[in-house]
């Protein structure tokens, strides 16, 4: 589009990331605009699991965090040999669905990016019903091979928007680079800037 960047139609299937399960299929339009900022998506998408099943499975997750006797914590989630301990497995849950919105902050035509590793995951105890991680996560940057390293700070309830603060640092200046606060859902996050750290 002339002075506006360049848009592309997109349909594809989904599969429920722990599964492989489909998860339905999608429609979308994507807008990568002239200026260096965050793509412009339209989606629509069509779910096989019901809203009631999805959000079980979100309290089943919720549940699995709350009933810990103690502050979460790990660190390289998974190991060096991929795997991940039961017991972190709601974290890296958590990890997956946050980071995919820096992911998409971050994504232009040529670059993209894919969570390697949780570095390092802490809980912070709350006095409220919202759990809350800090979280390193390493990103892969494709096609550069480059190894990002992001702080991201995640809230989330269910039946609330997962919220996410980010700092990424950035390989050409040696500063950092982040976001405001990221707001969506487990399922699917979306981008609504706010305030920092």
């Amino acid at each position: 589009i002339p002075e506006s960047g360049h848009k592309y139609y997109l349909q594809f299937s989904t599969e429920d990331y722990r599964t492989g399960e489909d998860a339905g299929n999608c429609l979308a339009t994507v807008l990568y605009p002239k200026k260096k900022s965050p793509p412009v998506v339209s989606i629509k998408c069509s779910n096989t699991k019901d809203q009631k099943e999805i959000q079980e499975e979100d309290n089943r997750l919720y549940q699995s965090i709350r009933h810990q006797t103690k502050p979460i914590t790990g660190s390289n989630i998974p190991d060096s040999y991929g795997n991940i301990e039961p017991a972190l497995e709601p974290v890296w849950a958590l990890a997956v669905a946050g980071s995919s919105s820096i992911m998409w902050e971050k994504s232009t035509e040529t670059l993209m990016y894919s969570l390697a590793q949780v570095k390092s995951v802490r809980q912070w105890i709350r006095k409220d019903d919202f759990t809350e991680f800090d979280y390193t996560v390493l990103l892969h940057e494709i096609p550069t091979q480059e190894i990002i390293s992001c702080h991201m700070r995640l809230m989330w309830l269910p039946g609330h928007p997962l919220k996410v603060k980010h700092f990424c640092a950035s390989k050409s200046h040696g500063e950092d680079e982040g976001s405001g606060a990221e707001s969506g859902s487990a399922a699917a996050p979306s981008a609504e800037k706010g305030a920092n750290f």
